[in-house]
Formats: C-alpha cells, structure tokens, sequence
C-alpha cells in the first residue's frame, strides 16, 4: 500500500490491532439431560460440537430447557418465538434455518435467506435473551451440509473477538445432530418431525420442556493478535473529504494442517490472494488519479474472514472514518482466474441508490447482473461486506459469474472443480496456467462503481425496496456453509 502511494488510514497507522481469542473445546467436555424418566448423555462430536464463549478454560451450566422454535424475533414479519418466554438462565434449543415461505415471496424474503436464519443470529439473540447455553438442532435440509461440516468446523478452535471488560458470552453455543435431539424431545414426549412442523406455523410461541440440561465444559484458551491494514487516500473536497468509500478484502485464511500431508499449508491463491490482489491494484490506481475523488478512500486488508468476519467487525466497531460518514463498503472476495465472463454477481447492490449507476457501469463493459445463483445458502451474510451492512453502512461484494466468453465448457469444469476438491484446502494453490483477465474486470468494475460513490454529492443509502427478481427456490437450504 505504501508502494502504490497511499497513507496510513487507521488513527495514522498502517495496522489496526484485532484482538482475538482463541478458544479449543477439550475431549473431557460432558453434556447431557436428565428428567424423571431417565437421563440423556451428548457425545462429543457425535451428538453436540461447539465452544464456550465466555473464553475460560473451565465452565459449567445446568439449568431448564426451553424450546424456541427458530430462535427469532422478525417484527416485520409478525414474528417471534420467544414471546411470553422466561429465558433467563435456562439451555435453549432452536431449529437451524428459519420457517419455510411457501409462495409468500416476502415472508422471511421468500426463497433467499435472511440474517434470521444465520446460526450467528440465534446466538446473539439466545446472548440477548439471557440463556445459559444454547443448542441448533442440525438436520442436513436446514443446515445445508451434512454433521462431517459440523463436526469438522465446530470441533476446533474458534477464533472469537476478546470480550469487553464484564461482558460474558453463552457458556456453551453449539448443535446438537439430529439423531441425539431426537432423544431428547423423546424426554419432552414429543417426536422431532412432529416439533418442527409446530415451529414452522405462524403463532408459534417457545415453551418450557420437561428435562434439565447441564454441562462442564473444559477449554484451552490462548490469546491471539491479529491486525488488519488499512490505508487510504484523501478526498479533496473540503467537505466531502471527511467521508468515506470504503474498499475490502480479507487477507487470512486457515492456517496449517499438519494431518493434510505434503506441507499442510492452506495458501488461499484463490481464497482469498485474489480479492487481496484485486484491492492492492485498485489502489494503486486510485492513488494515480491526477485529481482525487471528493471523498476520502479506505483500502482494509482484513484478519480473521474465516472466523467470522472477525477483521471487518474490528474495523467497523473502531473505524478510520466514521460509520455515519462511510458511503459504501465494496468487498472483492475470491475470484477464479479462468478468463473473462459476460456476467457478474453483485447482491445487495440493487437495494442502494447507487442500483442505476451500477448498471449502466455494467453495460458499459459489455456484461450483465445475474441474481444470487443459491440465495438459500446466505452467502450474503459470509462475507465482510456483511460487517458494513449489519452496521447500517450500503454494502455488497462484486462478484464474477461462470459465463465465459471463451472455452466455456472447459473453464467452467476448472471452476468446479476447485469448488469440490480445493475450496478451503491446502491444495488452493497458485497455478501459472491461471488467467487474470477476469479480475482486471473486476478492478474496473471497482473502481468505477467507487468512484460514482465518492463523487456523487448525496452519497449511497439502502433503499426499502429491492429491483430485480430472484431465482425460484423450492425451499430454503444452507444456514451458511461452515461456520
């Protein structure tokens, strides 16, 4: 960044400090439920996977259970599971996923998901609600992936943000596999297809059930500083100047795995070196400009995507430029270099007022928009645009889509291919047959749609309604792969 002529954008510094902890559920972990008619143990790993958040090496809960449906509360769409519940205290388990739309398009938005049905929500709002512990009941449907995911990605250490001074997280947020919740609704006296066809009905309300759970979860804990770098070049618009464009892309990935054989190195050429590559460009250029845009630009190279957006909520909790005078966050996440394509991908967008611009901007390079090809999965919510958006800031990631002006067959079958067998693997490795032309498009694409945000006086707002039709879906699949 200093190289291609920016400043320091965090507080005059190139870093911004990320303060994590990592935290490893250990094998003496016990769980179970117990009622007058006999009790219930939870295998690790096999019944229940997950982690304490309140980052301590050993904690124990025991308390009521409840049941509370989806876990949600949508006003906007007469909705809430928890109403008239006491929760305090109690071990809650919630269904994955959210209720099932039928051919309401704006119920819970009809076939895409909402935030409501991200696992992420359901322990915040579980957080919110006071609850002890909290458990989802993994199905493959709702979840999206099979119990392998689970156990993979919750039966490691988690990367979670340190917490404030006199906070304390859920002493124990995880899910539970079908077969073991089976069992314990056994205890409620009730079956679980019968349950979760109640929890799907309008009006449903949690209710006590009639088993207590409790738990001793032992924990490794270490602390763990990871940094973002940010860098920017100011506006020059004596007013404007002092907001912001703010451009993303996450530089982490997953470490190492000493059991993948060869050297275990999960590189990230794919995931996420060429979004990273993508930024690094657009700065440049932008800092060649001869006359700056009005408004200030932010370049973040985020920390901790894979944990959770971890990086991109650091840096929204303490920005370089304030949220209220941040215009738009646009995020460059992954890109496979197999040439160019007639279409891109870019969620959200429609729901800005900078929609117009950003489709003429298209046009111009000869492509189209293309909808969320799997709007079920909530890919939207996996990204670190989502960060931004959730703060209130207009945000979205610009995507390609797999339309190829040349050799398409051929280059569609490298894009798949990668998708199943080097998605999240040490073999996401850099390939000198790759072509980068695509994300030349990209950066432009980038830079243009930037530059109508910095400069267009009003700036960017959500807008209530969305432009544009979604794919049809038969059902809502994919609280988000992984975690």
């Amino acid at each position: 960044m200093k190289k291609a002529g920016l400043r320091p954008g965090w507080r005059g510094e190139w870093f911004q400090p990320v303060a994590l902890v990592g935290v490893e559920t250990l094998p003496g972990v016990a769980i179970s439920a117990t009622s007058p008619g006999g009790e219930v143990p939870l295998t690790w790993l096999t019944d229940v996977a997950g982690q304490t958040q309140r980052q301590r090496a050993e904690v124990e809960f025991e308390g009521e259970a409840v049941f509370v449906g989806h876990g949600i509360t949508a006003p906007e769409f007469g909705w809430d599971d928890w109403r008239g519940l006491e929760a305090k205290g109690k071990v809650c388990l919630m269904l994955a996923n959210e209720p099932q739309t039928g051919a309401d398009a704006k119920f819970f938005d009809g076939p895409a998901l909402t935030y409501y049905g991200r696992w992420t929500y359901k322990f915040e709002q579980a957080a919110r609600k006071g609850c002890a512990a909290a458990l989802l009941v993994h199905t493959d449907a709702s979840a999206g992936y099979g119990w392998s995911v689970v156990r993979n990605s919750w039966g490691r250490e988690e990367a979670q943000t340190k917490l404030a001074e006199g906070a304390e997280g859920l002493a124990f947020a995880g899910w539970v596999s079908r077969e073991a919740a089976g069992r314990l609704f056994e205890l409620d006296g009730r079956g679980l297809p019968q349950v979760m066809a109640t929890a799907g009905n309008r009006g449903f309300r949690g209710y006590a059930m009639r088993f207590r759970m409790k738990g001793r979860v032992p924990s490794r804990i270490r602390q763990i500083s990871a940094r973002n770098v940010v860098g920017m070049v100011e506006g020059t618009d004596a007013a404007l100047a002092r907001q912001a464009v703010v451009f993303s892309a996450h530089a982490d990935h997953l470490g190492v795995d000493a059991a993948a054989g060869g050297d275990g190195i999960f590189n990230g050429a794919v995931d996420n070196a060429t979004g990273v590559a993508v930024l690094l460009e657009m700065a440049r250029a932008w800092a060649a400009i001869p006359r700056k845009p009005a408004r200030t630009a932010i370049f973040l190279a985020t920390a901790a995507e894979e944990a959770g957006l971890k990086g991109a909520e650091a840096y929204v909790a303490q920005p370089g430029v304030a949220l209220a005078q941040t215009v738009l966050n646009l995020n460059f996440d992954s890109f496979f270099p197999a040439g160019r394509v007639k279409d891109v991908i870019l969620d959200r967008a429609e729901r800005t007022t900078l929609w117009p611009h950003v489709e003429r901007v298209v046009a111009r390079y000869g492509m189209v928009v293309k909808p969320e090809p799997r709007p079920g999965a909530g890919s939207y919510f996996r990204s670190d645009h989502f960060a931004f958006a959730k703060a209130g800031v207009p945000a979205f990631s610009v995507k390609l889509g797999t339309e190829f002006l040349a050799n398409a067959e051929n280059r569609l079958a490298l894009v798949r291919e990668y998708g199943a067998k080097r998605y999240h693997q040490p073999s996401d490795e850099f390939d000198p047959s790759w072509d980068f032309a695509g994300l030349e498009d990209v950066a432009r694409l980038g830079i243009e749609i930037g530059l109508a945000a910095a400069n267009n006086p009003p700036g960017v707002k959500w807008v209530p309604q969305v432009s544009g039709k979604r794919p049809a879906a038969k059902s809502k699949k994919g609280a988000g792969k992984g975690r």
